[in-house]
């Protein structure tokens, strides 16, 4: 009777984190690997730290690519709806900066959306390279 407790224990928990993880699809890493881009968020806490950047302190995330070292960091987020968020977005020199949405199609599957501004974009082989407007990101397992 106490294996039976515990597995079950054990199974409902387990339920519990992936609703968890389920209701909060503002919060994690995701990327796309087409154009090497990621972004790393949590929008509900905003408590994240940018390597490199402890000055600026905690923010609601970063976009960055495995082929440049600059990074773009979300200074101000607002959830519009359960799969929708605003974003304001600023370079790491602070000379550009843009509007975006973050739409999610799923829990594992979101599209940054460009609407104002600045089109983001890295420096790859000494080009600036721009993001496309629409990027569709996975979610980091």
């Amino acid at each position: 009777m106490k294996k039976f407790i515990l597995i079950f224990t054990t199974l409902l928990m387990q339920v519990l984190q992936i609703s968890a993880q389920k209701n909060k699809p503002f919060e994690g890493h995701f990327i796309n690997d087409e154009h090497q881009v990621f972004l790393h968020i949590n929008l509900y806490a905003k408590n994240i730290k940018i390597p490199g950047q402890d000055l600026l302190g905690e923010m609601s995330g970063y976009i960055g690519s495995h082929k440049d070292s600059r990074q773009w960091f979300i200074l101000d987020s607002q959830l519009i709806s359960d799969n929708q968020a605003q974003l304001s977005v600023i370079n790491d020199y602070g000379s550009e900066d843009l509007e975006a949405q973050l739409i999610f199609t799923n829990d594992s599957i979101c599209t940054l959306k460009q609407i104002t501004g600045s089109p983001i974009k890295f420096a790859i082989n000494n080009k600036w390279v721009k993001i496309p407007k629409n990027l569709i990101l996975k979610r980091r397992k």
